[in-house]
């Protein structure tokens, strides 16, 4: 995300593919400013800390309940046949309704755990524009077989934490095509608002 203003850029989840993340940095005509997490899952943080010491900027996020998350990040890639990560500290852990800012734009938080215990998502409230992690997705919802996963406290975060903000809210998930909470709410199987009715 790039703040059209300054051209200072926020990346979301950098699991990997270095170069394509700088490319498509580079693409934007943005310069790197800030790195945020919304979990800490090998695939959404893998390449954070690498990026971090590069271009010399803070990792932010996520909640401090992902840190047995990101300090097994050497166990978890080699279990799973991932490159490599070395654990890392983020700058600044991240707890419900925080606001970070990058440029001239601000983002809330919102405390969302159950895909894992500390997830977070950001919210950028003018653009009605939510970057949800794994949380949701375009007809499903996240994980919750992983280590302090919970269904239960995933479903509330979606009903609780993410409905509130707004039908109209477009959200990009961690994987797969955008879609909106208006659209989630009538025809996702599993947050429809008719199966709680």
């Amino acid at each position: 995300m790039v703040c059209e203003e300054t051209g200072k850029a926020a990346l979301f989840d950098p699991g990997g593919d270095i170069e394509k993340i700088e490319a498509a940095i580079s693409t934007l005509g943005g310069t790197l400013d800030v790195i945020y997490l919304t979990h800490g899952h090998m695939d959404h943080c893998a390449a954070a800390d690498v990026l971090r010491k590069k271009y010399g900027v803070e990792v932010i996020g996520p909640q401090k309940e992902d840190a047995f998350w990101i300090d097994k990040l050497p166990e978890w890639c080699k279990m799973t046949g991932f490159p490599h990560a070395d654990p890392f500290t983020p700058d600044r852990w991240l707890n419900d309704e925080d606001t970070v800012e990058f440029g001239n734009q601000k983002l809330q938080v919102k405390f969302c755990p159950g895909h894992t215990p500390g997830h977070v998502i950001f919210f950028h409230e003018q653009a009605r524009l939510a970057i949800v992690g794994d949380v949701l997705f375009q007809g499903s919802i996240g994980r919750t077989d992983f280590p302090r996963g919970d269904h239960d406290t995933l479903i509330a975060s979606i009903q609780n934490k993410l409905w509130p903000l707004g039908d109209d809210v477009t959200f990009i998930p961690g994987h797969g095509p955008a879609s909106t909470f208006g659209h989630e709410r009538a025809t996702n199987p599993f947050v429809a608002d008719e199966r709680f009715a």
